[in-house]
């Protein structure tokens, strides 16, 4: 197993890949609780649609995909917040709207400029050879700046996503708050967008909070438990991957799959047993 991964690691687009996807997956798993708690996760495959409308634009355009994917896909989830903040239209209802609608013209995009000789599978389902040096930097930078805004601003978070209501009473301004999650939320769909795809991103958001939630109650708890899974199932779908000569985001996605499974029966061992009917 050692050599395998010593091997993997003499490949530069590999090493590349793992620091982006351990990074997007931390950030990813980080917010995912929050996202999840407020009932709000299906946020990550409105944005990573709109990421694909972005990239066809940036193809057609000839532009540097991450600089015109980063501005947009910010400006949708400020907007996402906006309808979802209105009576009218609620948060799924405006994420269907946004996400359809940005998958669409993508696709019309991509069909009139390239006559989709581009391979849409690449940005569909993600592609481990996408990275290059610069992405890389850019991507370094802005994982860096969302971890530290997390931390910064942690008890915020946490006050905003139990009780939204009680915060506001508190004090704490949860417009500037809420839009702080949607732009963190950006970014990182943004960035892991290139190496899982537009269809497969939004499970680094999902499915380690869902893992964590089957075992543990506290948030900060979740929170870390989120991120150390998050970093492992990464990590071993790369490794998968690499032995096995499968898609890198399907892997990934498959390894998490089997860790809530494993999360979900570990849960109901413990609650069958002795210490499960203490606790209650």
């Amino acid at each position: 197993m050692f050599e395998i991964i010593f091997e993997m690691f003499s490949f530069t687009f590999l090493v590349r890949a793992v620091i982006v996807g351990v990074l997007v997956s931390v950030c990813a798993a980080l917010l995912g609780v929050s996202l999840v708690l407020k009932r709000y996760s299906m946020i990550g495959n409105g944005l990573s649609n709109v990421g694909f409308g972005s990239l066809a634009v940036a193809t057609a355009l000839n532009m540097t995909p991450l600089a015109v994917s980063i501005p947009m896909v910010i400006a949708a989830a400020f907007l996402l917040l906006r309808l979802s903040e209105n009576s009218k239209l609620k948060g799924d209802a405006a994420v269907a709207l946004i996400s359809t609608s940005s998958l669409a013209i993508g696709v019309i995009i991509i069909s009139q400029s390239t006559g989709m000789n581009t391979d849409v599978c690449n940005y569909l389902f993600g592609s481990i050879l996408a990275m290059s040096q610069t992405d890389v930097y850019l991507s370094i930078t802005l994982s860096v700046v969302v971890l530290l805004l997390f931390i910064l601003f942690y008890h915020k978070l946490f006050a905003i996503t139990f009780d939204e209501t009680f915060a506001k009473t508190a004090g704490i301004n949860t417009g500037l708050y809420n839009m702080l999650i949607a732009l963190l939320t950006a970014l990182t769909i943004v960035l892991g967008m290139r190496l899982m795809g537009v269809m497969l991103i939004s499970s680094l958001i999902i499915f380690p909070a869902l893992s964590s939630m089957r075992l543990l109650k506290k948030f900060k708890s979740v929170t870390i438990c989120s991120a150390i899974i998050s970093i492992v199932c990464f990590f071993t779908g790369v490794v998968v991957s690499y032995i096995y000569n499968t898609p890198t985001g399907a892997s990934v996605v498959l390894i998490n799959i089997i860790i809530f499974a494993l999360f979900w029966l570990a849960a109901i061992l413990f609650n069958s047993t002795i210490f499960g009917k203490l606790r209650k």
